[in-house]
């Protein structure tokens, strides 16, 4: 797939929005050092390009509410595209699947799960094994404490890219 070519200025209105949210016009130009009505053509031009999928609040959930967050990994016994579809459509309806990626190697998914409690969590796992999603194997790691979670580093990520 064909990289859209990002410029420096490009990527620290990127790398500001992701890490603030969204700012107002003069404020995101204050912080990438451009004059505000050429950095919010930048802004369109990439919310345009599909570059800027969202804005969202970190919320500080342990301060609010109790709740159970879950790591799974897990495979399926089939490897029929119509299988991973039928998987992948009960984790998109799934409220409580936060995050699901597929992978190589061992395992095909790993799951973030956040539920209100373990009763719930045990739900969920108990309606995914108990439809026809060709399970085979699953392992539950519960989150004790979360070390790290932060967003990744575009800057980084863009000047690393090989061309």
């Amino acid at each position: 797939m064909k990289k859209l070519a990002l410029d420096a200025a490009d990527i620290r209105i990127l790398s500001a929005i992701q890490k603030q949210g969204p700012l107002s016009k003069s404020k995101l130009a204050e912080i990438v050092n451009l004059s505000p009505t050429p950095c919010w053509a930048r802004l369109s031009k990439l919310k345009d390009a599909g570059l800027i999928k969202s804005y969202g609040a970190e919320i500080a959930l342990n301060k609010i509410t109790n709740y159970t967050k879950v790591i799974v990994t897990l495979s399926l016994s089939k490897h029929r595209k119509s299988d991973f579809e039928r998987f992948e459509a009960f984790v998109n309806a799934s409220v409580d699947i936060t995050e699901c990626i597929a992978t190589g190697g061992g395992m095909d998914y790993v799951m973030k799960v956040m539920s209100p409690n373990l009763a719930a969590f045990q739900e969920l796992m108990h309606d995914m094994l108990e439809g026809d999603l060709a399970i085979d194997r699953y392992m539950t790691y519960i989150v004790t404490r979360e070390i790290k979670s932060t967003v990744p580093n575009i800057e980084r990520l863009i000047s690393h890219t090989d061309s």
